[in-house]
């Protein structure tokens, strides 16, 4: 199918007080209506997932999808593995044909793969918090850095940097949180947590990364079930927090336009 027949058959359509056709359409094959975003997440996971999370839909206050991939598990997604590559653009293609106008995940090291799935689909692709990086330092001063909290530090690799079109990661100081008593209930799928003392450990976390790095002129949180303590991190640390539902919600606006009415 050429460009414009894509173009064609994809549903932009939103009904609401200025007069429009009364005959709707919807391209075949889309059945699910009124989201714009399909979000990837893992499979095998198994520990509490807050709100604030993006696996949880009381996160957002417009809808969205979730698909899982078969087999993505924590250990081969934050290594990369290669060969997850065909099962992520299977996906993300049914996300496509499902009428999702952009794509997204709900793991940091779905990175890995960004630029792959994105000349897949002819949708954006946001797969990673990672991706805001170029925007964030466009907003800080020359000599500042973004601050990065990570679930497993090993995991960010020249690779994934470079996947989310990051020429010089050096402008990011990473902090692993992976090893954290309490938070690697997360990494290790335990089942459960105590919240309070994750929200203790990853605020902490942040306030002795930019006590230690003074450079540091905003927070980028990698992993996607950090969001539930963003407002924590941003009290404590007095910088603008960006992560996974700043990036989500960016992408759902972009492609969920309303008209505007009002007084002139």
């Amino acid at each position: 199918m050429n460009s414009k027949a894509l173009i064609d058959e994809r549903e932009y359509g939103y009904l609401g007080k200025e007069k429009e056709s009364t005959i709707i359409t919807m391209k075949k094959g889309q059945y699910v209506a009124g989201y714009s975003v399909g979000i990837l997440y893992l499979d095998e996971c198994w520990y509490p997932v807050l709100p604030g999370n993006v696996a949880n839909l009381s996160t957002y206050d417009f809808p969205v999808r979730l698909k899982v991939v078969p087999n993505c598990n924590q250990e081969r997604i934050h290594a990369g593995d290669p060969t997850l590559l065909e099962e992520i653009i299977k996906a993300a293609k049914e996300f496509e044909a499902e009428g999702a106008r952009a794509i997204c995940a709900a793991c940091g090291f779905f990175g890995n793969f960004q630029d792959k799935v994105a000349a897949a689909v002819d949708i954006p692709v946001y797969l990673s918090s990672v991706v805001q990086v170029p925007w964030i330092k466009t907003g800080l001063k020359p000599t500042q850095k973004i601050g990065m909290l990570t679930a497993d530090a090993h995991g960010i690799t020249p690779n994934l940097f470079k996947s989310c079109g990051i020429d010089d990661p050096s402008i990011c100081v990473v902090r692993d949180l992976g090893r954290l008593p309490e938070f690697s209930a997360i990494i290790q799928s335990r089942g459960s947590f105590d919240n309070e003392k994750v929200r203790k450990e990853v605020v902490e976390a942040a306030i002795n990364m930019v006590n230690e790095n003074p450079e540091i002129g905003a927070i980028l949180l990698e992993c996607s079930d950090l969001p539930p303590y963003a407002a924590d991190i941003q009290r404590a640390v007095k910088l603008p927090v960006f992560d996974f539902i700043t990036m989500i919600k960016w992408a759902h606006f972009a492609t969920s336009q309303k008209p505007y009415y009002g007084f002139i």
